[in-house]
């Protein structure tokens, strides 16, 4: 009976290893393909602002809010006036070409505006903050997205 007992023994230990380690296993991956910390989370959560800088910062997302809307909205309609010149005309024609770069102008546009929203953002900040805040910057500019 003691043969069968350590077996049983065996058995159990073994499933549990195997069970922690693909936990362990799945955690690392999930860990690995989260997303990085983004600018708005450094902002908000590690740069502890004061009410000031809260409030500026503030005003300065929403009025950057209302910019961004209306350029994804320009960019939503370049989508529309490019489905439509695909359905009419099949080919690549002077229409597709215009909805393209009316949607490329949007997207250069939107790029931008992000650019000075985000540098308007540092002028904001202590030299202690802006020392995070960049690398964070630099980190979400040349992360691979994979």
């Amino acid at each position: 009976m003691s043969f069968m007992r350590g077996i049983l023994l065996t058995l159990v230990l073994s499933i549990l290893g195997a069970a922690v380690g693909a936990w362990a296993g799945a955690q690392y991956v999930i860990h690995r393909m989260s997303s990085p910390v983004s600018l708005h989370d450094v902002i908000h959560e590690k740069l502890h602002l004061t009410g000031e800088q809260y409030a500026r910062i503030g005003g300065m997302e929403r009025e950057h809010a209302a910019r961004r809307g209306a350029l994804e909205a320009e960019m939503r309609a370049a989508n529309a006036q490019l489905a439509q010149a695909l359905q009419e005309q099949h080919a690549y024609s002077p229409q597709v070409q215009a909805a393209i770069d009316r949607f490329h102008h949007a997207m250069g546009e939107l790029q931008k505006e992000t650019i000075v929203h985000v540098l308007a953002m540092r002028t904001v900040l202590t030299p202690a903050q802006t020392e995070q805040f960049d690398q964070t910057v630099v980190q979400s500019l040349t992360e691979d997205p994979r």
